[in-house]
């Protein structure tokens, strides 16, 4: 079931290149496919709530996305908001 998920969800994000959407809506759908399908990777493929430090997994998770966006803010902040 997983696995078809994640085709369904690859399939939407190809469909977003082949039709001609605006910047907008395809950059809106490319985003969501994509957590929803870190998600269900996460879930599904990698059982992270299948074990029993599941709470350590989560707070990893966590961590590692408050890093990612403090670099991805910090770049944009410095190298293009010139500040």
């Amino acid at each position: 079931m997983g696995f078809a998920f994640s085709l369904v969800l690859t399939a939407v994000a190809l469909a977003v290149y082949f039709f001609d959407l605006s910047f907008t809506v395809a950059m809106t759908i490319l985003l969501i496919t994509a957590f929803v399908q870190a998600a269900v990777q996460l879930v599904v493929f990698m059982h992270a709530g299948e074990t029993g430090d599941k709470g350590s997994i989560y707070t990893n998770l966590f961590y590692a996305f408050a890093i990612a966006l403090v670099t991805v803010f910090g770049t944009l902040l410095i190298l293009i908001w010139d500040m």
